[in-house]
This record gives structure tokens, sequence and C-alpha cells, in this order.
């Protein structure tokens, strides 16, 4: 099995070699891939659920997910309680364990076959991805289906903001979640692009690459997917600054920031 840790531990953070312990405690033989995303960032962790799972890989594979702000609930916490663990299974047999926070179940909320509630406590700990969630993640993993609780359906999970910065890969390039079908310009199109507070010239583009050197594409990128059964493919649009940082360009922007657009 390989199983795909998302996280928002930070990077090189020993949290993630104490949860992957507890995980290959239960599942001894699987590989284990971890993936820190900014703290508290719903957002990130969702739309790389949808990334990593619903796109090609091994045949078992688990998702196994944990940023957990602890914002369902305003008041003092008793005994560390938090945001309920959640099953999903994906259409292409991925199993996805983790807590059901913000944007964590949006982006595949459509595309999942079933989405449950896990019957495990909420408390207990302050690290339940470690202490508590992985004996829970192995067994449905196992086939033990007894801790499956409710139904969720996709009207009780919020949909994703469709005007935001998801990601920022190692090349400086900001990933967005603007569906690429909802972007009715022609190739060469020049546009005005605002991330956050600042404001930049750039070139819609059916591929990024078709820019000369030093100039800012608004273009559909590599993330997306396409679903069991659907011709169509999900696209997500990028701003690629080529031969530099599209990142830098708009003054280090973080995830979740506004990005909106205009053609000139």
């Amino acid at each position: 099995m390989f199983i795909s840790l998302i996280a928002d531990y930070g990077a090189n953070d020993p949290a993630f070699a104490e949860v992957s312990q507890r995980l290959l405690q239960h599942l001894p033989t699987a590989q284990i891939h971890c993936f820190s995303v900014p703290p508290f960032s719903t957002l990130a962790t969702g739309f790389w659920i949808a990334q990593l799972g619903l796109n090609p890989g091994p045949e078992s594979r688990l998702i196994y997910h944990n940023c957990a702000p602890r914002q369902d609930n305003p008041e003092a916490r008793i005994d560390n309680e938090g945001e309920g663990l959640t099953y999903a299974l994906l259409p292409n047999g991925v199993r996805v364990v983790g807590v059901w926070a913000g944007y964590t179940l949006s982006f595949i909320k459509n595309a999942a076959s079933s989405i449950h509630m896990i019957n495990v406590s909420r408390g207990g700990s302050q690290f339940r991805s470690r202490d508590v969630f992985p004996t829970a993640a192995a067994a449905l993993v196992q086939g033990d289906r007894s801790l499956l609780g409710d139904e969720i359906s996709p009207e009780q999970i919020p949909d994703f903001p469709t005007d935001r910065v998801a990601w920022i890969d190692g090349y400086g390039n900001l990933k967005t979640t603007i569906l690429a079908d909802s972007v009715n310009l022609k190739p060469e199109t020049k546009v005005v692009v605002r991330v956050g507070d600042v404001v930049s010239d750039a070139i819609y583009s059916d591929g990024s690459f078709r820019v000369p050197e030093g100039t800012l594409a608004f273009a559909p990128g590599s993330s997306g997917w396409t679903l069991p059964g659907e011709k169509r493919s999900v696209r997500w649009v990028e701003l690629f600054l080529r031969g530099g940082s599209a990142w830098r360009r708009f003054g280090k922007p973080k995830v979740n920031q506004l990005v909106t657009y205009e053609p000139v």
C-alpha cells in the first residue's frame, strides 16, 4: 500500500515520523510519502487530496490527512476535542481518511463514491493523528467497516472558493482554484491579474510555454484530473512567469490569497 500523509506539521517536523511509525505499526508493508501544507490550510489540503487521489497511481492507496484548525467550535476545548474523522472512497478505489475541517473534502465531494463519518473519539489527545486515528485508518483499509458512521452528503460540505491561490510550487508558479473551463478568453489575450494587493500584466495562453521569456502567463496548468466515465478533464489555471517566479512577481503571496483577472 502507498500512503500519502498530508499534514500541516511543517516541513521536516518530527511529527511526520511519529505519525508514520504509528501507521506502519498497523500497516507494516506500506510505503509512506509525507507532504507538508501551510499551517491550518484546509484549502491546500483539499486540493492535494483530489490531485493525488483522483489521478493514476498504485492500485492500493490511502490518503491520510490531518489539517485540523479546531475552528468548528470557538469555545474552550474539553479533553482536546476537535473536528471529527471521515472516510471517503474514490471511484478508483483510493481510500481517504482524515479530519473534516474547512475545505478538506470540498474538491472530492462530488467525485467520491461515498463519504462517511468514522466512529472514533474526537478527543483524548492533543496529537490525535498519532494517538487516536491510525488504528481506525488501518482497520478501514483492512476491510473493517464497523467504524463507519453517518454518511456525509455533498450538500453538507462547503464549496471551495474559485478565486484563490491553492499552491505555490518549487518554481514559483501559482496554482489557483480558477477552473480553466470558466475562463472565456482567446489565446494571447492581454489580462490584468491581481493577487492580493499586487497587480501585473499577463498573457492568457492555452499552454504556459507559449509565451516569450520574461512574460507572465495566465494559463491552464499541470494540475487537474479526469473522473471515471467523464470525457471532460478538470484543469486549473496557473500563473507562470517564464524564466522567473510568479510568486516573487506578486510579492510572495500565501496560499488562499485572492486572485482576480480582467482582460485589457
